[in-house]
């Protein structure tokens, strides 16, 4: 079997206040096509949590508390040559200093 990476699933979690604008940004940016549709995402909500270390710049919260924070787990695919103009068009917008950014290969039906 040969199997060729030409799309992969970029998640990423984002305040609720800031989804609208991040989904924006990815989709403008050429993520989220499937087919003959453009600007296809899905999301869910989630709680995340992290803690700031004292040399930290959160966007929420405060250094060295645990936080816990209501956001959505935003999901789009992409295809691979346009990964990293995606990503950083994401990082542009997204309000933390460090997203969380998962990029995860997909398989194509074909390839099985």
């Amino acid at each position: 079997m040969n199997i060729n990476i030409n799309r992969v699933k970029i998640i990423v979690t984002v305040p609720i206040d800031n989804v609208d604008e991040v989904r924006i940004a990815l989709c403008e940016a050429g993520a989220g096509i499937i087919g003959n549709y453009t600007h296809c995402s899905m999301s869910s909500k989630c709680i995340g949590t992290f803690k700031p270390n004292e040399d930290a710049n959160p966007y929420i919260g405060e250094n060295n508390r645990l936080e816990y924070v209501e956001e959505e787990k935003l999901e789009v695919v992409c295809n691979f040559e346009k990964v990293k103009t995606v990503i950083k068009e994401l990082r542009k917008v997204h309000p933390y200093e460090e997203p969380a950014i998962d990029i995860i290969p997909l398989i194509d039906e074909d390839d099985l």
